[in-house]
C-alpha cells in the first residue's frame, strides 16, 4: 500500500496515477480511467477529473493508494 500524503484539499485522480509512478503520463492515467482499471473507495470510477480527497483509497492494477 502506498500512502500519499495531500498538500492542498484535493487532487485530481489523474494528477494521483501520475505523482505516486504507476503510469508514465497523464495520458496514459486518462487511459486506465477511462478503461475501468481503476478503484475508488471500492467502486470502478471512470472520471478522469475526480477531487481524490483525505481518508479516500484508490486501487489500481493491485496496489491500493491511501489517502493521507
Amino acid at each position: 500500500m502506498i500512502e500519499f500524503t495531500l498538500t492542498e484539499e484535493y487532487i485530481p485522480m489523474i494528477q494521483l496515477l501520475k505523482a505516486t509512478n504507476l503510469v508514465q503520463t497523464g495520458g496514459e492515467a486518462q487511459i486506465v480511467v477511462s478503461e475501468g482499471e481503476v478503484k475508488y473507495n471500492g467502486t470502478i470510477d471512470y472520471r478522469k477529473r475526480l477531487k481524490v480527497r483525505q481518508g479516500d483509497i484508490v486501487e489500481f492494477r493491485g496496489t491500493k493508494i491511501l489517502i493521507k
